[in-house]
């Protein structure tokens, strides 16, 4: 009986384990990068199967075979636990955010790595630090990109992780292409003393005709390096010309939150083509005219009302 209680005290506290662990990734799928927690579940159980291996062979080996058959159903188990604790990596944010990103990078033909942000530069610089280096073929000068557009480009890469210049940082420089007339010009980012969030757009032809709702994806760079054509980058939101200017200004709303980036996709293999437009969301729609009725007062006469149609703002 001490045998068989002692195994049952052995299962008891693997299984607390094991589910402490899962519901812990569930709740706090933010708190760790996907590839942390495969790495540290793994080494919990493999640590654990070892353990039980050792602990448990001496014990219940010779005629023992009842107890025996016990061990291996506890190995067995831990075993369907680690793939338990494998498919609970994703939490549901993180898992809508790689459905997305697997959707844009399918529609632009970007083969992609994904990865995860593991931590925020901290200072005047906008850099983050992803889970993904150059065992996985990262290389400096790759595009980053998420669910919804540009995040940046690589600018550092050591065997596990790379460093990331967002594309809101003040020295961030991205070419871009106007979806509605094809307009070249550039983003720049506004950096962190700007509390707007948004990007600069300037356009080399100093006549082009910018205006709100005009969407922009990057251009193509020499060799796809820093930035592949077609991400989606943002949407004008203001248009600032000013008298003398060589340039169309303007001020452009990005399509990423750069607020709450989790999981982002490399591109490690440009796109066969460009794929020009065809990875941007749908443009927002027109205002619709909403009906207006003016009264016209005439002394001595009874007021007239005439039927007249505006647009909505």
């Amino acid at each position: 009986m001490h045998d068989t209680r002692r195994t049952r005290v052995v299962l008891g506290v693997l299984l607390v384990l094991a589910l402490v662990l899962i519901t812990f990734d569930y709740r706090d799928g933010s708190s760790g990068p996907m590839h942390g927690l495969r790495q540290g579940g793994g080494a919990v159980f493999g640590t654990v199967e070892r353990v039980v291996s050792a602990a448990t062979g001496p014990l219940f080996g010779g005629s023992h075979s009842g107890s025996s058959s016990q061990v291996t159903a506890l190995q067995q188990q831990v075993i369907r636990l680690r793939e338990q604790l494998s498919q609970a990596q994703l939490s549901r944010a993180q898992y809508g955010q790689l459905t997305q990103l697997l959707q844009l990078s399918g529609r632009g033909g970007y083969r992609i790595v994904a990865a995860t942000v593991i931590a925020i530069a901290e200072g005047y610089g906008q850099t983050v630090t992803l889970d993904a280096g150059g065992a996985d073929g990262v290389k400096q000068g790759d595009t980053v990109l998420d669910g919804q557009g540009l995040v940046g480009t690589v600018t550092a890469v050591n065997g596990q992780t790379s460093t990331v210049l967002l594309a809101t940082d003040a020295t961030s420089v991205v070419g871009v292409t106007l979806a509605s007339s094809g307009q070249i010009g550039w983003v720049t980012g506004p950096g962190k003393t700007a509390g707007s969030g948004l990007l600069r757009l300037q356009v080399l032809d100093a006549s082009a005709v910018l205006r709100p709702g005009q969407q922009l994806v990057t251009s193509a760079s020499v060799h796809d390096r820093p930035y592949v054509p077609g991400v989606p980058v943002g949407v004008v939101s203001k248009v600032e010309n000013r008298a003398g200017s060589l340039t169309s200004l303007a001020l452009v709303r990005p399509y990423v939150d750069f607020s709450s980036l989790g999981v982002v996709g490399i591109v490690v293999v440009p796109p066969s083509h460009n794929p020009r437009f065809s990875v941007l969301p749908p443009a927002p729609p027109k205002p619709k005219p909403v009906p207006t009725v003016t009264v016209t007062v005439t002394p001595g006469a009874q007021p007239t009302p005439t039927p007249s149609t505006t647009t909505g703002g």
